[in-house]
C-alpha cells in the first residue's frame, strides 16, 4: 500500500507554556511517515529550546528558526518547505489525538479528489476537556456555499491535498491577516471539493493569549471583508460596504444596515424554491457572527435593535431574550444580566466537561 509523506506544518511564536504537548501529540501519531516542519517566528520565550530538545530525540523534526514576520509570512514560509504530499496543519497550543493523520489519510485514499478535509474538535478549558458535538449537515453540506459565510474548518485540524491543489492556490494571502484561512478555505473550495471528519480529533485549547482572543476586533474586520467579497461575487448582497461599516462601528445606523442587509440575502436565497440547507446553516452561522459582535459592544439597545430588525428574538436562547429586553429600557441591567449570564455559561461548560487527566489521548499531555 502506498504511505503518503505528510508534512506537518507548525508556526511556533512564544508558544513555551503549550509546546511541548503540541510536540508530543504530533510525534506520538500512529502514523509515522511525517516531516515535521516547526517555524520559531522570532519567539522571545523557551520555545527554540523546547524545539531543539524535541529534534535530538526525533529527526522527523526540522526547525527554522528566524526574526519574527508574522503568522502569514510563516504559514507561507512552510508551504515552500513541505516535502509531503499531503500537509497537515497544527497549532503549538492545541492536541492532536493519535489517531488524527491516520483518519485523514485514510479518506483521501477512499476519496482521492478531496482537495482538503478538517475534522472535529473538543475544546481544552484549563485541565476540563468539553466535548464536540458533529453537525449532521456536514455529511451532506455544499462546502463552497458554506465558505462564503464562515470559516468552515478550524486551522489546527486542516489536511491539504497537493495531488489536487495547485501550488499557486495552496497559499495564505497577506492581504487577509488574521483571517488568512478563511480566505484560502473558501478559495479551495469554491473550486475543488472537500470534507469533514465528524469525530474530533483534535483538542482546542481556549486560552487568553490564543491569537483568536489577542485580535478578536481585526480579524472580525477582515473576515466581514472575505464574506462581502464572496456574497457580491455571488449577487446575493446588495449592500456590502454594510459589512465594512459595522467591522469599523457599531452605531443605530450600522446596526439598521446590516438587518437591512441580511434579509434581503435571505430572500434572494429563498427565491422561488425552499432554501437549500447550506445556504440556511450558513447564513445562520453568519447572523450569529454579527450578533456576537454587535453584544461584544456591551450596548444592550443596539443588540436589542439587531435582534428586532432582523426577527431573530426566536434563535436566541431565552435567558438572553429576557436579559436584552430588560437591559434595552433600564440599562443599569445591562452589567448585571452579562455577568449572571458569563457565570451560567461558565457553569454550563463544567457541567458539559470533563477532567483532562480521565481522557486517555490527553494523558501526559494536557
Amino acid at each position: 500500500m502506498f504511505v503518503p509523506l505528510v508534512s506537518v506544518l507548525l508556526p511556533v511564536y512564544n508558544g513555551e507554556p503549550y509546546l511541548a504537548a503540541a510536540l508530543e501529540s504530533i510525534l506520538r501519531q500512529d502514523y509515522q511517515r511525517l516531516d515535521v516542519i516547526a517555524i520559531d517566528d522570532g519567539s522571545t520565550d523557551r520555545s527554540l529550546d523546547i524545539l531543539q530538545r524535541y529534534r535530538q530525540a526525533d529527526g522527523r523534526l526540522r526547525i527554522v528558526s528566524r526574526e519574527n514576520r508574522g503568522l502569514i509570512a510563516t504559514l507561507n514560509e512552510g508551504m515552500t518547505m513541505a516535502q509531503g504530499e499531503l500537509i497537515a496543519r497544527m497549532d503549538a497550543d492545541d492536541i492532536a489525538y493519535p489517531t488524527r493523520f491516520s483518519r485523514q489519510i485514510a479518506l483521501f485514499r477512499e476519496r482521492p479528489e478531496l482537495a482538503i478535509s478538517g475534522t472535529g474538535v473538543d475544546r481544552l478549558i484549563g485541565n476540563r476537556l468539553v466535548r464536540g458535538t458533529p453537525n449532521p449537515l456536514h455529511q451532506s453540506a455544499d462546502w463552497h456555499v458554506l465558505s462564503m459565510f464562515y470559516t468552515v474548518f478550524m486551522h489546527s485540524t486542516v489536511m491539504y491535498n497537493r495531488n489536487v491543489i495547485p501550488a499557486d492556490m495552496l497559499t495564505y494571502d497577506a492581504s487577509y491577516v488574521h483571517a488568512e484561512d478563511f480566505d484560502l478555505f473558501r478559495r479551495i473550495t469554491r473550486t475543488f471539493p472537500a470534507a469533514m471528519i465528524d469525530d474530533s480529533l483534535v483538542a482546542y485549547r481556549v486560552h487568553d493569549e490564543s491569537v483568536t482572543n489577542k485580535h478578536k476586533r481585526p480579524m472580525r474586520r477582515t473576515h466581514l471583508t472575505i464574506a462581502a467579497e464572496n456574497l457580491e461575487l455571488e449577487s446575493l448582497i446588495d449592500d456590502p460596504d454594510a459589512l465594512h461599516a459595522i467591522g469599523a462601528a457599531v452605531t443605530p445606523d450600522t446596526v439598521r444596515r446590516v438587518a437591512d442587509c441580511l434579509r434581503s440575502i435571505e430572500a434572494k436565497i429563498a427565491g422561488p424554491a425552499p432554501a437549500l440547507p447550506s445556504y440556511e446553516e450558513g447564513l445562520m452561522c453568519f447572523f450569529y457572527f454579527l450578533y456576537q459582535l454587535i453584544a461584544d459592544e456591551k450596548q444592550p439597545q443596539l443588540t436589542h435593535q439587531f435582534l428586532t430588525q432582523t426577527g431573530k428574538w426566536h434563535t436566541i436562547r431565552r435567558r438572553e431574550r429576557y436579559g436584552l429586553r430588560a437591559a434595552a429600557y433600564a440599562p443599569w441591567c445591562s452589567r448585571i444580566w452579562s455577568d449572571a449570564s458569563l457565570r451560567l455559561d461558565a457553569l454550563a461548560r463544567y457541567k458539559q466537561s470533563v477532567p483532562a487527566r480521565s481522557v486517555p489521548s490527553l494523558q501526559g499531555l494536557a
